[in-house]
């Protein structure tokens, strides 16, 4: 083979391999659970009708149902589930941001022997099972876990408070669970800021304050865009969380779609929750992407 030959059969191999491994594990998954939310539910496993069938005449018949996204948009319940989930998100988002800005803002400008401790620290939790740190905060949260016990000796309370079950232990779970996502892209960000731009600031009068709001920020507006995607979309579709941590009021999509595929088991509704979330989601993430190409532009 010659070597012009074997180079772009080498280039075309590495551009091939990450596509052969989106069209195994996200595409092929999402066109059977697409074709799963245009079925029927059926008393058989599984617990859906086929879409394709073979009629009399030997003709291959495509039988799609649009009921079950009619009843996902036409219940209360579904719309609610969305709703709750894209609040406990973008609040989630949007704590994780206020305190993971200063965060990587203190990491990036740490002396160097400081660094590397200070980022170690902030990966640390994922060296843990995400369920046994779930787990750690029910116990700290419980009516005999340490936080209340800490309450009570302090006599700041005079009784257990109820902190589980609640949105607070849902939130506090969520911000803790995905800080390190916020962290790590801002760091990145930050860390490659030219402090030069800040100096000439500081020459021509301008306060910290306000360096930091016109040249801090918005050179460094692309780690923020990218920590809020990193954190808001896993935790629109969150259910670990809140199950264990949050109340029956706490209704997040997550959830929902976990009880009608395993509760319910209405595998062709659940589908359709999770299409209108995957849309809805990359809806979300296009028109950030658009919102940022507009940016460069101007």
């Amino acid at each position: 083979m010659k070597p012009a030959a074997a180079s772009r059969l080498g280039r075309w191999g590495v551009i091939a391999l990450p596509y052969l491994w989106l069209t195994i594990f996200f595409l092929v998954p999402f066109l059977i659970v697409l074709k799963i939310s245009f079925s029927n539910v059926q008393l058989s496993m599984p617990p859906v009708e086929p879409v394709l069938t073979w009629g009399q005449d030997h003709v291959m018949q495509l039988r799609l149902h649009f009921s079950n996204f009619a009843f996902v948009f036409g219940d209360r319940l579904y719309i609610e589930a969305f709703l709750d989930s894209l609040l406990i998100a973008a609040v989630s988002t949007v704590i994780a941001l206020l305190i993971g800005y200063p965060m990587a803002y203190g990491i990036a400008r740490a002396p160097g022997a400081w660094r590397n401790v200070l980022f170690l620290l902030v990966v640390l939790p994922f060296f843990t099972s995400f369920l046994l740190r779930v787990y750690a905060w029910m116990g700290l949260l419980g009516r005999a876990g340490p936080v209340n016990g800490l309450l009570l000796k302090l006599g700041l309370i005079h009784e257990p408070l109820q902190l589980l079950q609640t949105e607070f232990a849902v939130y506090l779970g969520m911000v803790y669970s995905y800080l390190p996502f916020m962290v790590l892209p801002l760091y990145s960000a930050i860390e490659k800021l030219d402090l030069t731009l800040l100096e000439a600031a500081a020459d021509l009068g301008c306060r910290p304050t306000k360096a930091f709001f016109t040249v801090t920020l918005p050179l460094t507006r692309e780690g923020i865009f990218a920590g809020c995607l990193l954190v808001f979309i896993p935790a629109v579709g969150e259910y670990v969380i809140p199950a264990l941590l949050g109340g029956p009021d706490t209704l997040m999509i997550g959830r929902v779609v976990w009880d009608e595929f395993f509760g319910n088991r209405d595998w062709p509704v659940a589908s359709a929750l999770a299409i209108v979330l995957l849309v809805l989601l990359s809806g979300f993430v296009l028109l950030l992407q658009y919102v940022q190409s507009r940016e460069r532009e101007a």
